[in-house]
């Protein structure tokens, strides 16, 4: 939020600074106008003055109010497909159109609110926004994604995602045919023009993207897909460079057709891991979901 700019007006003028709020943002109380000040977000003339300091005519008084802070996410009855669960950690095999977390335009409805349900000791895991969450889906990706239960659990698998051992494999249909393998290594980051969009940017951080081609269609292909780094629509991003955008992504292959696919035919298909408490080798797969499923049926009928 930028900051607002008040001057001073001859009614003011000799006033002290936190009457002077007090009248001219009604919204902020005598005693948030005090905790501001404190906070050194109120300058005069670029300076911190205290709440009873003058000011005169014609100064400009800065205002910098932080947004508010999201309420924590409450418990939903919210049906969940656990597909392994044990004292330290859970799989989930998430439906798409579920958000993981609240954020703009989903404040509650998400897997973190049916995880609560789950799991009411899970709440302030790693945080409390995105309790217990070691990595992220897309709203519109299915499929498998591990929940620690307490820290000492999210703490290890975030240190396997980070050496790249806690291992995420993707199905996706793209549209065209790519090499029957290869390794995409583009740097991605912000879009320039569009900041809802992510791009290959030089200088953008490391994305790295390893697939084969399982199965190809008349115009369109099944890809493996393993990430050895997990940045933002890192997927999506890739084969669109590559001129293979997923099946019906409307952020990166739209105007593209999509053989019925309601949303971007991206499913993460398996997760392998070593367990954070005794090491033992977890693997999980979870099925294409009927909406790809149909699409690939589509594909093999169109000749």
């Amino acid at each position: 939020m930028p900051p607002k700019r008040l001057t001073v007006d001859a009614a003011h003028d000799r006033a002290r600074l936190d009457v002077f709020l007090a009248a001219r943002v009604p919204a902020l109380s005598r005693a948030r106008i005090r905790a501001l000040i404190a906070a050194g977000r109120i300058r005069v003339e670029g300076t911190v003055r205290k709440p009873a300091a003058r000011v005169r005519r014609g100064q400009e008084v800065t205002l910098e109010i932080p947004p508010p802070e999201a309420p924590a996410p409450a418990a939903e009855g919210i049906p969940l497909d656990v597909v392994y669960e044990d004292a330290d950690l859970l799989i989930v095999n998430k439906a798409p159109g579920l958000p993981v977390h609240p954020g703009p335009g989903h404040p509650a409805g998400t897997l973190v609110n049916a995880l609560l349900s789950h799991v009411p000791d899970l709440a302030g895991v790693g945080g409390v926004l995105r309790p217990g969450i070691v990595h992220r889906l897309d709203k519109d990706t299915s499929g498998l994604l591990v929940v620690a239960k307490h820290d000492r659990s999210l703490h290890a698998l975030q240190a396997a995602l980070k050496a790249r051992v806690l291992t995420r494999t993707y199905l996706a249909i793209v549209h065209g045919h790519p090499p029957q393998e290869g390794t995409i290594d583009a740097p991605i980051a912000r879009h320039p023009k569009d900041r809802r969009r992510m791009a290959v940017v030089a200088g953008g951080r490391t994305a790295v993207t390893r697939y084969r081609v399982r199965r190809t269609f008349r115009a369109a292909s099944l890809v493996e897909i393993t990430l050895l780094t997990g940045r933002t629509h890192q997927i999506r991003v890739h084969f669109a460079h590559i001129g293979h955008p997923v099946v019906g992504d409307p952020v990166y292959g739209r105007r593209r057709e999509t053989w019925g696919m309601p949303r971007q035919a991206l499913h993460a298909a398996r997760l392998a891991f070593a367990h954070p408490r005794s090491r033992e080798p977890i693997e999980v797969e979870a099925p294409l979901p009927p909406d790809m499923a149909r699409t690939l049926e589509v594909l093999s009928a169109v000749r």
